[in-house]
């Protein structure tokens, strides 16, 4: 990896992307540190602290947190990260199951592609409007640090909301046209990359938080990063791992040209959601602690249950509904995303078959045999990956936002590993030898 990289720099033109990316990558972090209007920084910064030695395990906005690389609980211009166009790109996905007009627009290929982008766009817009009105009506209430007696929004008119819903609304477009410039001119996937930053900005932070308040702090922290390099290790195993379906294609006469007989396969990931039921688990169960806040101070047994079971994330019945939430979604998403009678459709249409397996409906009765059976290894892959953030916590009581584990790390594994793929096609496209010397 750090050899593809020394051998980027020295080409010129991939030396011009790698800076242009990495120069927007500042710019995107520089953002998170800068207040929003109306905002006491001073207010915020006491909260913050208070609620960090305080280890409160609330996973109420961990999600969005994580994301935005903290910059939702300093409730700076960039508070909404990237959160909004992920909720936005995976409603217009799987509305695409829904809608018939969506599911053409597919099927069109590019012209296709870019409308459904615009309404990603126009839906991103419409959510980070919904949740900056939603973050600063919780500053305002005080409920966002619980506790904290500061006074983080200290004039409440009507204009000053205006503008910090305004203000974080455009930060929430900027950053989705950022990501779009790294896409352009830049290496790799602009929305990914600005993700990963996001996280990877909290890697220290969270590496010195539990070598300062364990115990035995630098027996931990090693023993931490050697889990940790495992863990990572293992992720890169899984994410590569892969079954092949063999695909033949019978040799076919059109004129006078002969066509197919080639050999190919259908790579199915045992990890083929990605981190998407990650956060479908995370954001289902943050639902119900949404709903309970607002009872606070009356008796409720159900909002007292929520309180006691669901926020904390050391709790096993916490942990047992994440995990099978996680396992639910991870076929759920798979069943949308893959399409057995789809695909062998147009394997039939092109003249390709499975060896020993008829085309038509045999093929897609296969192919979801071998589908449903890879699923199974990759969701319960992902719930154990998730909950290491939640063991780390029980076991050495470290804050939920543990970077080994979770999203943190499939998101940073994952990223990494198909920018790296990019960098190494662009090099071979450069310095491709052939055959001849």
């Amino acid at each position: 990896m750090f050899s593809a990289f020394a051998r980027a720099f020295k080409t010129p033109d991939l030396r011009r992307k790698l800076l242009f990316t990495l120069l927007i990558m500042a710019f995107f972090r520089l953002g998170s540190f800068v207040p929003t209007p109306g905002v006491s920084y001073e207010a915020v910064k006491k909260c913050v602290n208070m609620v960090e030695s305080s280890q409160d395990s609330n996973n109420l906005y961990q999600l969005v947190n994580l994301f935005s690389g903290g910059a939702l609980l300093n409730i700076s211009v960039f508070a909404l990260g990237i959160m909004p166009y992920i909720t936005a790109s995976i409603i217009v996905q799987l509305l695409t199951v829904v809608i018939p007009r969506f599911e053409t627009l597919k099927q069109e290929g590019q012209s296709g592609t870019a409308k459904l982008t615009q309404y990603t766009r126009y839906l991103t817009i419409g959510l980070a409007v919904l949740q900056s009105t939603t973050l600063v009506s919780v500053a305002r209430s005080g409920n966002l640090f619980g506790n904290c007696p500061e006074k983080i929004v200290p004039n409440q008119g009507w204009t000053t909301i205006v503008i910090m819903v305004i203000t974080m609304t455009a930060g929430t477009g900027l950053i989705m046209w950022l990501g779009e410039l790294i896409t352009e001119r830049g290496i790799g996937n602009g929305m990914s990359l600005l993700i990963f930053t996001s996280i990877a900005s909290g890697f220290p932070s969270s590496m010195w938080s539990i070598a300062r308040q364990s115990e035995h702090g630098t027996e931990t922290f090693i023993a931490v990063m050697v889990i940790g390099l495992a863990i990572v290790a293992a992720v890169i195993f899984v994410e590569q791992s892969q079954r092949r379906v063999p695909v033949q294609y019978a040799k076919r006469m059109i004129g006078r040209r002969m066509y197919g007989g080639t050999s190919t396969y259908i790579p199915i990931k045992v990890n083929m959601a990605g981190v998407i039921p990650v956060i479908f688990a995370s954001s289902l169960l943050y639902l119900p602690s949404l709903l309970a806040q607002f009872q606070r101070g009356k008796q409720s047994a159900w909002a007292e249950w929520i309180d006691r079971y669901l926020t904390k994330g050391d709790h096993p019945i916490y942990m047992i509904i994440y995990f099978a939430l996680i396992v639910f979604f991870t076929y759920f998403y798979v069943a949308i995303t893959f399409n057995p009678d789809e695909v062998a459709e147009n394997m039939k249409k092109y003249g390709g078959f499975i060896p020993g397996i008829r085309a038509g409906r045999p093929t897609a009765d296969y192919l979801s045999y071998v589908l449903s059976r890879i699923t199974l290894p990759g969701s319960l892959y992902l719930g154990i990956v998730s909950m290491i953030p939640l063991i780390a916590f029980v076991l050495i009581n470290a804050n939920q936002n543990f970077p080994f584990g979770g999203t943190s790390i499939l998101i940073v594994v994952g990223v990494g590993l198909e920018t790296v793929k990019q960098i190494e096609a662009q090099l071979q496209q450069r310095h491709y030898e052939g055959f001849l010397r």
